[in-house]
This record gives C-alpha cells, structure tokens and sequence, in this order.
C-alpha cells in the first residue's frame, strides 16, 4: 500500500550532511504533489523505519548507500523495488555504471539545480530513468558491447584494496554501516583523530575520492571481514 496519497509521490530522504537535508525538507514540502514520508542520516536508521513506511522514491548521494539499500530491499521479499535517485555525483562513467549495475533509476549531477532535482523525482515515479546526456551514450556503448566490465581503473583499486590492512578494514566496515567518526571511535576505541586518520590513508592508497568510493571498492573486491 503507498505511504501516501495516490496523486502525491511518497519521498525519503537518506542525507548525511545535515545542512543538506535541511534545505531538500523544505523544498519537496513546500511542493504540491510531494510527501516526505521520512528522513534521516544514517542508512541502518533509514532501512528501519522504511520497513515500516515504503515509499516511491528515495534520494541519497552515495553508492554505498544504494548497495546498502538494493540488499535490504532483496532480503525483505514482501516490499516493492524502491526507486532510487542519486544526486551530487560527478560526471565519472566509472562509477556512474556501478550505479546502474546497481538498479538506479537517477543519476545527477553535482551541478544540477534545484529544478532539475524535482523534475528528476517526478520522472522517475512515472517509470523513466534519469542521467546526463554522456553517461547515457556510456551506457549505451556499455549495451551495445553485451556488458558493463569493470573498467581498469576498477580492477586496480581492487588489486590495491587487498593491501589493507586488518584493522582498516574493520574500521571502514563500520563506515559502510553509516557510522560517523565519533561512533567509530567509541566502538573501536580509539580517538576520533585515529579514525579520520586511518580513513584518510585507505583512501589515499585506494586514489577514492570519498569514504563511500573507498567503502565500494573494498566491497567490490569481496575484502570485508565476515561478521
């Protein structure tokens, strides 16, 4: 059953900076034709709640969180695919095709405007997928060749991801979790400068431009600890 009435699209928003989530609340409520059936920072806190309260379109800025999301939504076989909407990204083929290998329905730009966000929305709650014009001709070629490979670049960060070590995989397992360096430390016992530390070294030697590209890539290589 929707979570909102059958003319309003039902929205959640997963932001984790807050300034962000802030201005996104206000937008999406002060347009007709758009519920904000909740919202958060963190991916296990938002996964709780939309158990509760499906909803038709979600926006979040990060891969990891999309992976996070797509497993969860396989596990709990009783829901409905939840259509995803990135926004923020950067205009990278490579990470735009983990994104679609991944079931996203959007992909934006970290240029696009607050227009263009709200008509991506509207877009993608009426079955239409969204990108920018040259990741869509990516894609295309990608379809044309019968794959989506990973590219090189991919394959190298991998390979580079297996020098890690014990502890920095287990620290940056928890960042796959949502947690924030504060948490971190707490959990692990160490001191929040430890942990901005380490972060900083695993995606100095995996060349990620963010935490959630790093998170990805020790991911995709299968190189997390069992829990």
């Amino acid at each position: 059953m929707n979570c909102a009435a059958e003319s309003s699209i039902s929205i959640y928003l997963l932001v984790q900076n807050r300034l962000m989530l802030d201005v996104f609340m206000r937008l999406f409520r002060k347009r007709t034709g758009f519920t904000v059936v909740g919202e958060s920072h963190y991916i296990t806190e938002a996964l709780d709640e939309l158990a509760g309260r499906p909803c038709d379109v979600m926006l979040l800025h990060s891969l990891e969180a999309l992976r996070s999301v797509g497993q969860w939504v396989e596990t709990e076989g009783g829901l409905r695919k939840i259509k995803v909407v990135l926004f923020g990204m950067d205009e990278d083929p490579e990470y735009f095709l983990q994104a679609v290998r991944l079931g996203v329905c959007g992909y934006l730009l970290n240029d696009a405007s607050l227009v263009e966000m709200i008509a991506a929305v509207r877009a993608v709650a009426q079955g239409e997928a969204i990108c920018p014009p040259k990741l869509c001709k990516t894609l295309f070629e990608c379809v044309s060749r019968g794959s989506l490979p990973q590219s090189e670049k991919v394959k190298q960060r991998c390979h580079a991801a297996s020098g890690l070590t014990c502890r920095q995989r287990q620290l940056m397992q928890l960042v796959a979790k949502g947690m924030t360096n504060k948490e971190i430390a707490a959990s692990l016992r160490l001191s929040e400068f430890t942990v901005k530390n380490h972060i900083y070294r695993v995606m100095t030697h995996l060349q990620a431009d963010s935490r959630h590209q790093a998170v990805d890539v020790i991911r995709t290589g299968g190189l997390f600890l069992s829990a």
